[in-house]
């Protein structure tokens, strides 16, 4: 009787729980120690506040590689988990952009892609017995909210790392990548930052593959300074592209107030001054400090753009006609140490998995004690072969190759080149030691102290820079980063473009940059000569194991039956 009671009274209990489970708060559990499954709550958010329902089309459907299928199965475990904390449902679908029987209709889907930007990959695949085949691939998406469309890359090449590794890397920004796209196309305000004029900075044709890149996010507005005190208070960050003429006193003076009042600042300041054509025309060029009046500015920031020039092991190359007078121009490719590659660090946001940056010219940092209000990260290094010049110099191209064959010429390793500061900075015009200069209009408080902002600091204006070709098509845009001896596009627009979304991040969005997942990888050596053995394993283990359990159950069954 007592045993049939506690049966009802678990009964009740169990029906009372089932009735109280819809009531309950929502809630999720992810096991794994790397938090693989857990989108972060900057993206739930985000999720909550999509004012319309959310439609992504990945273009890497079909039959793919095991790398590509495992990139799929992220990407599609990632869209349902943002769908469970969206407000407006997240859908999505599948395409394969080669599923045509017919050649012609393939190619036309090709070039329409390729027409919208999405531009395809070339990936080789081996199967288990070596053989290579080839396969074209659309490693995208398009995300679409309403009538908007943007595009997101799911695989950035980058022959620094093979497949496996290059596809961690890839699930690895899948979060960023898609919580980005969707944070563009729910924007309800478009902020604005600006380009600064007046001191014979990079015109906007030469800086117009970054601000395109950078118009993504914000408008872009370009101009001088003037006298008054708020002129740049509506902007969210300023770009300060290769000044070559000093700053005056009260351009220094708005700007430092600007940043006072939380404004953020890319410095891209050369620390010397060189005359290519020359070197590159004669094979000799005298090196010169450039002074544009900003030292005492940035060295009360914390950091001081050295009259240096770089050399690097690490560099791209040039073509040099090594003909004789009177010879038929022979070029061959030398290397070019004035144009480093420089090193992103690996750890932090900004500048994870990012390719090698190409510099030209290129300063070291030097950081200054401002009492640690602010916090200073190296961005950008040379390498492990680096050599420094202090200016005035004369550089001697001739003399230059000869040296750079003797043992110990690239005496030094790891100079910085780039770093980011935030924390609270002090002005450089406090109000008991500096007077405000003569003509400016007061809108608005002085500060001697800056509100918590960040900056990030370059010494080397040309990172920002691309070229122009002119042809009878028209007017052509080189990518900043391209390199015409290798053909390849290094990381300089990624870098600039994570460099500004950091100084206007007042959410921290870039921290999902730095989430790592372990890859464990197979020994493939042993996997393709145990092959048969572990799939046979497999097959016949669980039978085997079945069997056995089934034996010895039966076998006590049956003695037990038997006792009674």
């Amino acid at each position: 009787m007592n045993r049939k009671i506690v049966h009802i009274a678990l009964f009740i209990t169990l029906i009372g729980l089932l009735l109280l489970l819809p009531i309950l708060p929502f809630f999720r559990v992810d096991l794994t120690s790397e938090k693989r499954f857990s989108i972060a709550i900057q993206s739930r958010k985000l999720m909550q506040e999509l004012n319309q329902p959310v439609h992504v089309t990945i273009y890497s459907g079909g039959k793919v590689d095991a790398n590509f299928a495992r990139l799929n199965k992220a990407t599609r475990e990632l869209l349902e988990e943002l769908n469970i904390y969206a407000t407006k449902r997240v859908s999505y679908q599948f395409v394969n952009p080669s599923e045509s029987t017919s050649e012609e209709e393939r190619n036309k889907t090709y070039f329409t892609l390729e027409q919208r930007g999405l531009r395809s990959m070339s990936v080789a695949s081996r199967d288990a017995n070596g053989q290579i085949t080839r396969s074209i691939v659309f490693p995208w998406a398009e995300v679409v909210i309403g009538k908007d469309t943007t595009p997101v890359c799911l695989l950035q090449p980058d022959g620094q790392r093979d497949g496996e590794n290059g596809i961690n890397r890839a699930i690895e920004n899948l979060e960023f990548q898609f919580t980005d796209a969707i944070r563009i196309l729910n924007k309800n305000k478009i902020e604005k930052i600006a380009f600064l004029e007046g001191h014979d900075e990079l015109p906007e044709e030469l800086v117009y593959d970054v601000s395109e890149a950078f118009s993504r996010y914000f408008q872009i507005d370009r101009g001088v300074i003037g006298l008054e005190t708020d002129i740049l208070d509506e902007y969210k960050a300023i770009v300060i592209a290769k000044p070559t003429k000093p700053f005056s006193e009260s351009d220094k003076y708005i700007i430092d107030q600007y940043i006072m009042n939380g404004g953020r600042v890319l410095w891209l300041i050369d620390g010397v001054q060189i005359a290519e054509n020359n070197l590159t025309q004669k094979g000799v060029a005298p090196l010169l400090p450039l002074d544009i009046n900003l030292n005492d500015q940035l060295f009360r920031y914390g950091v001081r753009i050295t009259n240096t020039l770089v050399q690097d092991a690490q560099c791209a190359y040039i073509p040099i006609n090594i003909a004789k007078p009177g010879e038929p121009a022979v070029f061959e490719p030398i290397p070019w140490f004035y144009t480093p590659l420089l090193l992103p660090s690996p750890i932090n946001p900004v500048t994870k998995n990012l390719m090698q940056v190409k510099a030209n010219f290129a300063s070291v940092l030097d950081f200054t004690n401002n009492e640690n209000l602010v916090e200073k990260e190296i961005l950008l290094i040379t390498s492990n072969a680096t050599r420094v010049s202090q200016a005035p110099a004369t550089i001697d191209l001739t003399q230059l190759l000869e040296n750079s064959k003797r043992e110990g010429y690239f005496f030094t390793k790891y100079q910085p080149v780039a770093a980011s500061l935030q924390g609270v900075f002090p002005s450089n015009f406090p109000s008991r030691g500096r007077m405000i200069p003569n003509g400016i209009i007061n809108n608005k408080p002085h500060r001697d102290e800056s509100l918590p902002t960040r900056m990030v600091v370059i010494a080397d204006g040309d990172i920002i820079r691309n070229d122009i070709e002119h042809s009878a098509q028209g007017i052509r845009i080189i990518p900043a980063g391209y390199d015409r001896s290798s053909h390849m596009t290094f990381g300089n627009k990624d870098f600039l473009l994570n460099s500004i979304l950091y100084l206007t991040d007042d959410q921290d969005w870039l921290s999902l940059r730095n989430r790592t997942f372990k890859l464990h990888l197979l020994n493939k050596t042993a996997v393709n000569t145990n092959r048969f053995f572990w799939q046979w394993s497999n097959i016949l283990l669980p039978l085997a194991l079945l069997s056995i359990f089934g034996t010895i159950h039966f076998t006590i069954r049956r003695k037990r039956f038997k006792k009674g």
